[in-house]
């Protein structure tokens, strides 16, 4: 959260002014992909497809839940250890984007798909 009120300051003061500024805030693995669409659909996922996060406050397990979508299928969950931070910033009306950094065949759910989240200013 430190990090986003310091962007937010970079902002007012007219340093981050520039057009279409992204910065990144988080680069993580998919979790939960084993239980979604990721294998039905993995071999057409590429490096820099959009991917959409949507916030889950009213999910029984974890209530910073953001689940990944690619083209409006589930693929997983940005993992618990590192939701919460992104959680505050969709809460907050923060502008946010993701995308597929890497995927791989790799036989470990856990790694076969890395994605990147950014903050828009």
């Amino acid at each position: 959260m430190r990090f986003l009120r310091t962007l937010s300051l970079l902002f007012w003061l007219g340093i981050a002014q520039a057009e279409g500024v992204r910065v990144l805030v988080q680069q993580s693995p998919l979790a939960g992909s084993q239980y979604y669409a990721l294998s039905a659909v993995w071999q057409e996922i590429r490096p820099g497809d959009a991917l959409t996060l949507v916030r889950e406050p009213d999910n029984r397990h974890d209530r910073h839940a953001i689940r990944v979508e690619w083209r409006g299928q589930q693929l997983g969950y940005v993992p618990r250890a590192s939701n919460r931070s992104i959680a505050a910033a969709l809460d907050a009306g923060d502008k946010l984007s993701a995308r597929v950094s890497s995927v791989s065949d790799n036989k470990n759910p856990w790694q076969r798909v890395a994605f990147e989240v950014f903050i828009e200013l």
